[in-house]
């Protein structure tokens, strides 16, 4: 991984950009700050005033681990054109056998986790979260659901503080980021997140048409490039902005010169019809 903010990288993204790619963001713990409640999960004033710039100027989306209703409810005025919910499940196919499966599990997840404090089941229709953020003990709790969970026939994946239980079919943030490239008609993709799950992304054997960026560095990580900390999002959401600004003027000022150029040439008499 290298770090974003090194200027041959911000040249590569400002090159990157120009080819109008899609831009995807994940929302927990990169358009918004992890926080101990997760209902109380917001992007902060200025990521909202910025983010909304970013979709003014660029086809942006989210595909988050949350379902699509919720996250959309957090995005404010941001005019995000596409909205990917439950780890890129939502919307898809097969969402009914989907929910079917993890009403049964949630089940079996209640029965057999129902000793284990400070442990909650988010359900999220087409896919659980296993919480336990709350926990004394968390190292305990985290092998206890590890050790249901391996008895299921569903894909875990751990994420900070919590177990994500998808339908091991089901399609994920990478296939997500695909499907909206190719809906945009567009070879670029860009999308930055900070979890387990992003890796569906950032592992995509796709280098030369997907810049991938994580939030916080991690040597397991397939990602390309990372900002230090969720801070550092709002940096990358205002360089986002100057690129797109900057290529705007640049074009302005090449058709501008154009302009020139052919009043000029208007203006030489032995190019003059008159004069012919």
């Amino acid at each position: 991984m290298r770090r974003l903010f090194a200027r041959a990288n911000l040249a590569l993204l400002h090159q990157f950009t120009r080819s109008t790619p899609i831009l995807a963001f994940d929302y927990d713990g990169t358009l918004a700050p992890i926080v101990a409640d997760r209902e109380r999960a917001e992007m902060l004033p200025r990521t909202v005033h910025l983010f909304s710039q970013v979709c003014e100027m660029y086809t942006c989306a989210v595909i988050s681990g949350r379902s699509r209703a919720d996250v959309a409810a957090r995005l404010g005025a941001a005019r995000v054109k596409h909205i990917s919910g439950n780890h890129g499940m939502e919307p898809g196919g097969h969402l009914p056998s989907f929910e079917r499966q993890m009403s049964e599990i949630r089940v079996l997840l209640e029965q057999r986790l129902s000793g284990l404090r400070g442990v909650e089941i988010e359900d999220k229709r087409y896919s659980l979260a296993v919480h336990y953020r709350a926990a004394r003990r968390k190292d305990q709790a985290r092998i206890a659901i590890h050790h249901v969970v391996d008895e299921l026939p569903v894909r875990a994946v751990a994420g900070k503080q919590v177990v994500n239980l998808l339908p091991a079919q089901a399609a994920n943030k990478g296939d997500a980021l695909l499907h909206l490239r190719d809906v945009e008609q567009v070879r670029g993709a860009f999308f930055i997140g900070d979890d387990v799950t992003d890796e569906d992304v950032f592992g995509l054997d796709e280098t030369e048409h997907v810049f991938s960026v994580r939030v916080g560095h991690s040597k397991k990580s397939a990602a390309q490039y990372f900002v230090r900390d969720q801070h550092e999002v709002d940096r990358l959401l205002e360089a986002l902005i100057e690129f797109r600004a900057s290529s705007a003027l640049d074009q302005n000022e090449r058709s501008s010169s154009t302009r020139t150029s052919v009043a000029r040439s208007r203006a030489i008499p032995f190019l003059d019809k008159k004069n012919v």
